[in-house]
């Protein structure tokens, strides 16, 4: 796997990886960027969001648990100091739908953080990840 990086303007790159997709990452101004699009730091949130949550549609789907909707949101805290890594990641889980199964939906959560999503796999080898599930939230 690789990815390229090429420079827009200023602090404003565009990326592609294998799959041949460019996305947007920039910066503030203040720091010779456009804001025109995700931080890296950003990316990495959204990276392991979406592993995450791609592992859980799939689980589900094969478990015959369909969800009427479902999001997943991730909150993360910074160190203080350079470098600014995560020292902390909570990740929420929510699902909308009439009679789901509440079993099948942790089953899945705990599968994909501890054997499928290879994005929470490596950072939970630098900072804690904790996830709450919610049912039908308001």
């Amino acid at each position: 796997m690789k990815a390229i990086l090429q420079r827009v303007k200023g602090n404003t790159f565009i990326g592609k990886g294998d799959s041949n997709h460019w996305v947007v990452l920039d910066t503030v101004k203040q720091f010779g960027g456009s804001e025109a699009g995700s931080k890296p730091m950003e990316l990495v949130l959204i990276a392991l969001g979406g592993c995450t949550a791609m592992d859980v549609e799939s689980l589900l789907k094969k478990m015959r648990t369909p969800a009427d909707d479902f999001r997943v949101e991730v909150e993360a805290e910074n160190a203080q100091e350079h470098p600014k890594v995560f020292t902390r990641i909570k990740i929420v889980y929510k699902f909308w739908g009439e009679n789901l199964n509440e079993n099948n939906i942790k089953k899945a959560i705990e599968l994909s953080q501890n054997k499928y999503c290879s994005v929470s796999a490596m950072l939970k080898k630098t900072c804690e990840i904790t996830y709450q599930i919610e049912i039908n939230p308001d």
